[in-house]
């Protein structure tokens, strides 16, 4: 039995949610010269365009959506954290144009620093979230860890035709992001008891928003490409759907959609780690706006946790998707850029 008293989750982790995840540039030194899946030619999906899960083509017409997410704590009410972890991971399956089926626990604990109940809170929070979209937690694993770590292993479906890609936008495309900007922000300046109740809400009802519509989505032919943008922020998904597609993403930075409070925290200095190891593994393929303030930069690079998908779609289709997606409960969404023949890299402009 774990019988020790409750302590802040997040005085016991270096970091939280997805602004743990290695920077770009290590996980390319990481992944280089690694095999792309070999001779397995039902293998659809693997690490070659750096995509949101694995695909495997299971009898010609059905595909197999695997993924794994996990992270340390951003917040430290336990069922909280159960529950941001959940949504994260399960949106991976959700950005490849599927329908989540199970879901397999991951666990890692300090023995002797967290208490039972609050390692059953956290479960619970990811078992409610998985209810959600349907799904059973199905089994799992955990060990003693030196700090706390929560999420999940998913698989999901979806039919071959319904597949939606990072790597698939085609120039002339309307970029739409289904969720605002700034969660690194505020989970930044709630580690600093900097976070106001009531932008800790509105932190919290995004990041534990499914991202379900993508299923939706992909059932459109004018949907061309899909990815959710997480711990590499806006520039970083971005850029590896421009780096996919060959193709050159044409960001307007005064449509993307923020939280309430992230303009006014970031210039207060509430930025997290993640946001310079991003801006310093890709900004070297990016183009701002020149005298672009440091401010602005670190919204462009901040770590989403559960944030928002990004979408490729033909324009034509785009009010149309738009206006779907806000009546799918996705009230922040918004139509943030193009796409554009050129080379694979991401153009900001003001």
């Amino acid at each position: 039995m774990l019988d020790v008293p409750s302590v802040r989750l997040t005085s016991l982790a270096h970091g939280g949610g997805c602004g743990c995840k290695l920077a770009p540039s290590v996980l390319q030194d990481l992944l280089a010269g690694q095999a792309q899946g070999g001779p397995f030619e039902r293998l659809l999906v693997g690490t070659e365009t750096g995509d949101d899960a694995a695909v495997w083509d299971l009898d010609g017409g059905t595909a197999i959506i695997a993924t794994t997410d996990f992270f340390m704590p951003m917040v430290d009410d336990p069922d909280h954290f159960g529950r941001i972890a959940a949504a994260n991971a399960i949106s991976d399956i959700y950005a490849m144009g599927g329908t989540p089926l199970m879901a397999l626990a991951i666990l890692g604990m300090p023995l002797g620093k967290i208490d039972t109940a609050t390692v059953r809170a956290i479960l619970g929070g990811g078992a409610a979230i998985c209810a959600q979209a349907g799904i059973p937690v199905a089994g799992g694993h955990s060990i003693d860890c030196p700090e706390p770590v929560y999420g999940l292993a998913v698989i999901g479906s979806a039919p071959r035709s319904c597949i939606r890609r990072n790597s698939t936008a085609r120039p002339g495309d309307a970029l739409i992001l289904t969720k605002a900007l700034g969660v690194g922000v505020y989970s930044a300046a709630f580690k600093k008891e900097a976070l106001g109740q009531p932008a800790y809400d509105e932190m919290l009802a995004s990041v534990t928003k499914l991202n379900r519509i993508g299923a939706e989505l992909a059932q459109d032919e004018a949907v061309h490409a899909m990815t959710d943008v997480t711990g590499f922020g806006i520039l970083g998904h971005g850029l590896e759907m421009a780096r996919g597609s060959g193709a050159t993403l044409r960001l307007w930075r005064a449509a993307l959609p923020v939280l309430g409070e992230a303009e006014h925290l970031v210039q207060q200095g509430f930025v997290t780690g993640a946001s310079h190891r991003n801006w310093a593994s890709y900004g070297h393929e990016v183009d701002l706006p020149e005298g672009t303030p440091d401010w602005q930069r670190h919204l462009l690079t901040d770590p989403q946790t559960s944030g928002g998908l990004l979408v490729a779609c033909a324009p034509e289709a785009a009010d149309r998707l738009l206006a779907a997606i806000h009546a799918a409960g996705y009230p922040a969404a918004a139509r943030i850029g193009t796409v554009e023949a050129g080379p694979g890299r991401v153009v900001v402009e003001g």
